[in-house]
């Protein structure tokens, strides 16, 4: 322990000393420091050499016993380049410090002795995953996955039970928009037909669920234990399933466990057994319109049960868009188990791998179970509250219709063979959406590198059934085609983390890339994703544009007139810009990828004619008055001029009436200014009219009675206060003298030498007259904030005061 400590401390020392001496100069002055003194410049190049040695030894010798791999920092730029493995590194030597915490103090060796209690919180476990030597379950179906089929998917059914439509009808092909024969929706009359039965719409207390420690889910792995099952679900009235599902080791994916439980008990399905595709059975039950099935997030389980197992749902509940529908915090089943049942599920199993070896451990017996042992209990309360809170006279409030529409568009979602498009990228796993979504700037032969790097992990992951980011994660892509590796060497540099399949097929990799490099005219990104957002744009006014235009032909009076186009029509808006309309072409380098966005249509309800140039020019005769020749000035000498008036026009404001200030007091030398208005008066009632003249000396005569009134209640009040009023109002109205005022340069210096002459003593109106210039003064005139919070004491209370 003594050891340690001195290496603890000794390493704490050399790690403030070498703080210190790092931050003595700032790092914004270090490029300065380099250009002044060339030596600094040496000395800072070795050592950074010498610490990128260092961190590349502590980097390899901390994955040395991980399955992170060490990045090479050859440069201080690598260091941003390879930020990701550096990361990942790091967070290996957490994950083993976490467990090694977990082992000292007992957490692993009690999980393992007595298992995770299911209504406790989660808990650090380490998942096991199977290797990759392990065998893929799904070469062992009878049916093994077929990844390059491209025409329709045509439904596996070889029966269909609670059927309107005959069988044989749900094998006719159509054409989709893109051109392409689909098959239809098996059971799409059905679920479309489909009335949800009365009791949806009346409330019902919630039936409580078995307890979850003293019951047990039954494991399907045989056809006998699926007959058993079967006429299990078939008494129900509800039923609730979920799924889990499997693509990281699989092209398209696998559905490897499904979860069915009723109101007393729950079954797990292994949905790895070879014979998987009679589970057809269970339409028996799914297809069933007198049961409800609730689901949550049912959105891709839709899909999943159709292209595994070839079963349809028709009387869908969905929970996830009960909760949106009810405006909860959260949607997730998670966030449900704890709102409804208190249950805290272990969401660490959600990311485990389903295909690990039967029979499953405890943990994810358990976890599996528990998705669908609470699920019709909340399915009870949430359809109470929905009912509580609709209003059933108005389809707008009717929320308790607004979820089953829901769930029933997503009963009718449709499983299609995923299609790779070269040229325009289209499609979920194509290159369009990943570009668009990433702020890259390629040149020609770069983007070219990219889109054949792209193509070529795609038929990789179809020929080898594995998931194109297990083959090749989406950042190693990018910078494939970034750095344009021509070796081997250079590939293995750029991707840190390889997969065995990506090293197996390295040199096929490099081929593709020195092949594409040598393409004479390559496309050009941005002309590339112009003419694809043009087509999407197209193709979106085509479908939502066909009702405008019999409402054009419809009205006679748009019809007589030559329409013209205030703007024009765009052909689709560009994906991203050359330059920044805020920044300009400051972050021209590494511009932001710009999202296509559809242009409002702007309708008239008045359709104008042609905005042209004629409109716009000055119509002849309008005005007359401005096409008149104004005469040019003529200079006239100054003893021609005429006499100008000798009358002053200067009058002032205040004297000629007007409200007066609250509290101002007036000189007692009324009389003499009372004479002057009066002469005023008198010079402007010669010039004016004789009514307003009149009106005028009426107003101020009555202006001057009030006057006197005034004056004379002061009087009375008091000789001393109208005197010191009248001097004040002198001080105030006096001039100011510019010549005699202190110096503001020199104000501090002269309220020095004052105090030095005086001795120190100043009176306090000399001190008024006379104080320094303080340029700080009106900085305290700002509101005061509120006061600060006083804390309660012992035995008294703010809130309460006797």
């Amino acid at each position: 322990m003594d050891s340690f400590k001195e290496l603890q401390e000794s390493i704490s020392n050399a790690l403030v000393s070498t703080t210190r001496t790092a931050t003595r100069i700032g790092a914004a002055d270090i490029p300065f420091q380099r250009t002044l003194n060339p030596e600094v410049a040496t000395a800072l190049d070795e050592q950074n050499a010498r610490l990128l040695q260092l961190a590349q030894r502590l980097l390899a010798n901390a994955a040395s016993s991980s399955e992170a791999t060490a990045p090479k920092l050859p440069d201080v730029d690598a260091i941003d380049g390879n930020w990701r493995g550096i990361i990942d590194v790091v967070d290996s030597l957490l994950e083993r410090a976490d467990t090694a915490l977990d082992e000292y103090t007992g957490v692993v060796k009690r999980l393992a002795q007595t298992g995770a209690q299911p209504n406790e919180p989660a808990k650090k476990i380490r998942m096991t995953h199977l290797p990759n030597t392990w065998p893929k379950p799904q070469l062992s179906f009878e049916h093994v996955p077929q990844n390059n089929e491209t025409g329709g998917f045509r439904p596996l059914l070889t029966s269909k039970p609670h059927a309107k439509v005959p069988f044989a009808e749900c094998f006719k092909t159509f054409k989709d928009d893109n051109g392409r024969e689909q098959y239809p929706h098996p059971y799409q009359t059905e679920i479309e037909s489909y009335q949800y039965p009365p009791w949806m719409y009346e409330k019902s207390d919630p039936q409580p669920y078995p307890p979850f420690e003293s019951t047990t889910a039954a494991l399907v792995d045989t056809p006998e234990a699926l007959a058993e099952m079967l006429a299990e679900l078939k008494k129900a009235k509800e039923i609730a399933i979920d799924l889990e599902h499997h693509d990281n080791r699989s092209y398209i994916g696998l559905v490897s466990l499904m979860q069915i439980s009723t109101r007393d008990r729950d079954w797990i399905v292994d949905t790895l057994k070879p014979w998987r595709r009679q589970l057809q059975c269970l339409n028996e039950v799914f297809a069933d319109p007198n049961i409800i099935k609730v689901l949550h997030g049912a959105y891709m389980d839709i899909v999943w049960l159709q292209r595994d197992l070839g079963l349809y749902i028709v009387g869908l509940f969905d929970t996830f868009h009960a909760a949106r529908s009810l405006g909860y915090t959260g949607a997730s089943l998670a966030f449900l188990l704890s709102k409804f049942a208190n249950f805290q599920a272990q969401k660490q199993f959600q990311m485990a791998d389903w295909r690990i070896r039967r029979p499953l451990s405890a943990d994810l017996f358990n976890y599996a179970r528990a998705d669908t042992h609470f699920l019709l209990y909340i399915f009870d309360n949430m359809r109470n509250e929905l009912i509580d809170r609709s209003d059933f006279s108005n389809p707008q409030l009717d929320k308790v219709s607004e979820v089953l529409e829901k769930s029933r568009e997503t009963s009718l979602k449709r499983y299609e063979h995923p299609v790779y498009d070269t040229e325009t990228g289209l499609g979920n796993g194509g290159w369009y959406r990943l570009i668009t979504r990433t702020p890259v700037r390629y040149t020609p032969q770069q983007f070219a590198v990219f889109r054949a790097v792209h193509k070529w992990r795609d038929d990789v992951a179809r020929a080898e059934d594995e998931s194109p980011l297990f083959v090749m994660p989406n950042h190693v892509v990018f910078s494939i085609a970034r750095v344009l590796p021509a070796d081997k060497a250079a590939l293995f540099a750029v991707t840190q983390h390889m997969s065995h399949i990506l090293r197996a097929r390295a040199d096929e990799l490099v081929a593709v890339i020195n092949r594409t490099k040598d393409l004479p005219n390559p496309p050009d990104l941005d002309e590339t994703l112009n003419k694809i957002s043009a087509m999407l744009y197209q193709a979106r006014e085509e479908r939502k544009g066909a009702v405008a235009k019999p409402v054009l032909e419809e009205a006679p009076a748009v019809s007589t007139l030559n329409l013209t186009p205030m703007f024009p029509t765009p052909v689709g808006p560009p994906p991203r810009a050359e330059e920044s309309k805020f920044w300009g072409s400051l972050l021209s380098g590494g511009a932001s990828t710009q999202r296509s966005q559809d242009v409002v249509d702007i309708t008239l309800g008045i359709p104008l004619p042609p905005l042209t140039a004629e409109v716009f020019a000055e119509t002849v005769g309008s005005t007359a008055a401005e096409e008149t020749p104004k005469p040019e000035p003529k200079f006239i000498p100054k003893e021609e001029r005429p006499g100008e008036d000798k009358r002053t026009d200067i009058f002032i404001v205040k004297q000629l009436g007007g409200k007066r200030k609250r509290g101002a007091v007036d000189s007692p030398a009324t009389p003499s200014r009372d004479a002057d208005l009066a002469g005023n008066a008198d010079e402007v009632m010669l010039e004016e009219d004789p009514e307003e003249s009149r009106r005028a000396a009426k107003a101020l005569k009555k202006q001057q009675k009030k006057e006197k009134k005034r004056l004379e209640a002061l009087r009375q009040a008091g000789e001393e206060d109208v005197e010191e009023q009248e001097e004040a109002k002198e001080e105030e109205e006096a001039p100011f003298d510019y010549a005699s005022a202190p110096s503001v340069m020199r104000a501090h210096d002269a309220e020095r030498n004052r105090n030095k002459n005086e001795g120190g003593k100043k009176k306090k109106e000399e001190k008024k007259k006379s104080a320094a210039y303080n340029p700080y003064a009106k900085l305290a005139d700002v509101p005061k904030g509120l006061a600060r919070t006083q804390k309660e004491k012992a035995g008294r209370s703010k809130t309460f005061r006797s």
